[in-house]
């Protein structure tokens, strides 16, 4: 690598993103990996979050930032729980690594698309603002309104990396809608089921026995059973509302995006139900309750694909450079 002059160093301090988007451009399949890993390692970050709680490792790391009054990292007197909460703050920079590549690799595609760079930019600030409100969970002992607060905040953070995704597969032109009105209000209906499943699903967590830690940890004073009663009804409605999309959408001869989107939903959310059927009768086994946390994050992007398929974003002139000879799939 040839030595930096002394305005190549400037800029290189001042505007480290610009320095490196003037002497790298990435291919559109480098950039799409880039949001990829950030999808991927988000959805890494719910199934370690829940492998905390359920091996009681909540408190592993009993203070924030710190692992403890003494030490930034877990110790060996701290045993298995210290070294699993550590573990997962530490895969906190794995996922700003992701988020910092996504946003590298933005930035220095060429033509630059600013819309791409700000999502990324998003991603991060959403990541260090769930870091803090880990911390807080520590720092209060495992509260079940923060422990739901964080799962909410890290689902945002995984709308937004998908929508990052879908956007480096398309090109910037105005949207122009595949399906009709009609269509468009079942999908936010559908949205609307999906996020309440998800919302009521954090206080059965919240309501449940696996409290994070193997301490006294209060729970939120409701009814286990009837929260995960009604957690089942609202999964249904979910199921249902997708069936009666799949069904109207082939009834109209919709696009293969929309209909191959609904089906996966579909099956998908099979699959959530059938494991959490499983759970509720086998008394919550951690092994199942760790796979309907990675269901629910399938699920929610799932659900995204289906409302980001209602619409095509044509590549523009501008979109494509000079040395691209294809187009990228609008789904």
């Amino acid at each position: 690598m040839p030595n930096l002059n002394r305005a190549d160093a400037v800029q290189a301090v001042r505007n480290p993103l610009a320095f490196i988007a003037d002497r790298w451009t990435p291919t559109r399949r480098t950039v799409q990996r880039a949001a990829l890993s950030a999808v991927v390692m988000t959805v890494i970050i719910v199934v370690t979050g829940g492998a905390v709680r359920l091996t009681g490792s909540g408190l592993g790391c009993p203070t924030w930032p710190k692992c403890t009054d003494q030490s930034l990292t877990a110790t060996s007197e701290m045993g298995f729980h210290g070294a699993i909460e550590f573990g997962n703050r530490m895969l906190t920079y794995v996922l700003c690594a992701a988020v910092g590549w996504a946003i590298i690799a933005a930035r220095s595609q060429k033509p630059w698309r600013r819309s791409l760079t700000r999502l990324g930019w998003t991603q991060f600030w959403v990541v260090m603002g769930n870091a803090v409100l880990g911390g807080i969970v520590v720092l209060v002992g495992l509260n079940p309104y923060t422990v739901a607060a964080h799962f909410v905040l890290t689902t945002a953070l995984l709308t937004v990396a998908v929508l990052m995704w879908q956007r480096t597969r398309e090109g910037d032109a105005a949207p122009r809608p595949l399906v009709g009105q009609a269509i468009k209000q079942l999908v936010w209906f559908l949205v609307a089921a999906a996020g309440l499943l998800i919302l009521v699903g954090t206080v059965v967590t919240g309501a449940g026995p696996h409290a994070g830690d193997s301490s006294d940890v209060p729970r939120m004073p409701l009814d286990w059973e009837t929260v995960s009663k009604l957690h089942a009804v609202l999964a249904w409605i979910v199921v249902t509302l997708t069936f009666a999309l799949w069904f109207v959408l082939k009834a109209v001869d919709a696009p293969k995006g929309p209909l191959n989107r609904t089906r996966d939903l579909f099956l998908i959310l099979l699959a959530q139900g059938v494991i959490g059927y499983v759970q509720y009768f086998t008394d919550l086994p951690e092994v199942l309750v760790a796979l309907h946390m990675l269901g629910s994050a399938l699920v929610w992007i799932g659900v995204l694909r289906v409302v980001l398929s209602l619409r095509e974003r044509p590549e523009t002139a501008a979109d494509v450079p000079a040395q691209a000879g294809s187009e990228l799939s609008a789904v």
